[in-house]
């Protein structure tokens, strides 16, 4: 019976893999690279058109201070004292107990590299997480990224060095909820989020186990289109 369990969850994830349109991209990036985690509430640097691969297409939308209505095109983000947050959808969210998305700050090369804006990457993760993986689409980037790294949005997560998006959009001490850097540190105090961004926050101890910065595994993939559909986006 339990060979029979196992054999059916295997053919579960698979399913919803092939459902979510996990197929390498031809000379894609790959290698091995490194996670962290964060929610700083800004205007993904994605969401401005001249750090698009493709400068004539569609950036990633940003919201209002509500978190779900679109800003502007032209609004200045919300952590240089303008109206533009990150929107709550992107935010990530389980499809089963082995397989999520999500959305990342990435770099590839260490700062900020805007030179895969709206790609999607597959994330094996490793050790402690071995056997699960995420598809998750990079939206921002980050000057403090090194090579091969990806900074998971999760709310709760930790502002980082941008402490004045989320204290604007929500009203939260300017270091966030928890630690500046790192967030909160139980899934107990992810009910000090506004209720639009706590299954997020609770994804970190439920989907992750909790585990801090765990390594991956990594390929670039097509993008499915519940995560291209939140942000508006394509490679």
């Amino acid at each position: 019976m339990k060979v029979i369990i196992l054999v059916l969850a295997v053919l579960y994830t698979a399913q919803a893999e092939k459902h979510y349109h996990s197929i390498p991209v031809k000379y894609g990036v790959s290698g091995s690279g490194v996670t962290t985690r964060y929610w700083d509430c800004c205007q993904p640097s994605c969401g401005w058109s001249e750090n698009l691969n493709n400068p004539s297409g569609t950036p990633v939308t940003a919201c209002t201070a509500d978190g779900s209505t679109a800003a502007p095109s032209n609004a200045e983000s919300s952590c240089i004292g303008g109206t533009a947050y990150m929107c709550s959808s992107q935010q990530p969210r389980m499809v089963n107990s082995s397989f999520a998305l999500g959305y990342v700050a990435a770099s590839f090369s260490g700062g900020a590299d805007t030179s895969m804006c709206c790609a999607c990457i597959r994330l094996d993760f490793q050790g402690d997480l071995s056997g699960k993986s995420m598809i998750v689409q990079v939206t921002n980037t980050g000057g403090d990224l090194g090579s091969n790294h990806f900074d998971i949005a999760i709310p709760g997560g930790g502002v980082g060095i941008f402490t004045e998006g989320c204290s604007s959009q929500w009203g939260c001490p300017s270091t966030g909820w928890g630690d500046q850097y790192g967030g909160v540190s139980s899934e107990a105090e992810c009910s000090q989020l506004p209720s639009a961004l706590q299954s997020g926050c609770a994804f970190r101890f439920q989907f992750l186990g909790g585990v801090s910065n765990p390594p991956v595994n990594f390929e670039q993939v097509e993008c499915p289109g519940d995560l291209t559909g939140a942000t508006g986006c394509t490679y």
